[in-house]
């Protein structure tokens, strides 16, 4: 698992947020400003076009640059945590060339660890922390198989959405609404499955060879 599987992982990451532009869109209309569909789009375009050229085989400095892409291309709130998650994420790779299961899970918990610094937040805050937390969980109790760590980590990850939707915001503008943002589902957690689903089932796949 090389940069190569590391690129086609963001390729999948963009298409499932182009294909859910509108729908990121609609949520996020709900009790935000309606824009996060276009920010997830161009932030994993620009990630993208930039990141499939680039030569580089440390896969710890690519996942960083991806997040140093993301944070030029999507200068807001939901833009600079996930281009946060992505760096730190990164750093905890650095030095490798080749990811293992176990790799990973270092980059998922990595990554949380730094939307909660920088977000200032904790799960239970109905937030993308409430989708990726629980993925991170599952998979550091999978066994050191791609397949069993994919599995898990997109089966956590689409419960912890559902779960987060009885929640009440406490952060972002969906704050603003209070006990009126109970039953709603997240759009920055929507997001957030995206992240997971895309990179578990590129490596899934791609281990497979389906």
């Amino acid at each position: 698992m090389d940069v190569v599987i590391a690129k086609k992982a963001i390729v999948c990451i963009r298409e499932l947020m182009e294909k859910n532009k509108d729908f990121l869109v609609e949520l996020d209309s709900m009790m935000g400003d309606g824009d996060l569909g276009l920010t997830m789009v161009g932030a994993f375009r620009a990630a993208d076009e930039k990141m499939k050229s680039s030569e580089e085989s440390d896969i710890g400095r690519f996942f960083a640059g991806v997040g140093m892409e993301i944070t030029k291309a999507a200068p807001s709130t939901m833009g600079t945590l996930v281009a946060t998650g992505f760096m730190r994420g990164g750093r905890s790779l650095m030095g490798k060339s080749e990811l293992f299961p176990a790799d990973m899970t270092l980059f998922f918990r990595s990554f949380v660890e730094g939307l909660m610094d920088r977000g200032k937040s904790k799960p239970g805050d109905k937030s993308v922390i409430d989708v990726i937390d629980p993925a991170v969980k599952a998979m550091e109790k999978a066994d050191d198989d791609w397949n069993a760590l994919a599995d898990a980590g997109i089966a956590a990850a689409r419960s912890g959405l559902e779960n987060s939707s009885a929640m009440m915001a406490r952060h972002g503008r969906a704050a603003y609404y209070k006990e009126k943002s109970i039953g709603k589902q997240d759009p920055g957690g929507t997001a957030g499955l995206f992240i997971v689903e895309g990179m578990l089932k590129t490596f899934k796949s791609e281990k497979s060879g389906i």
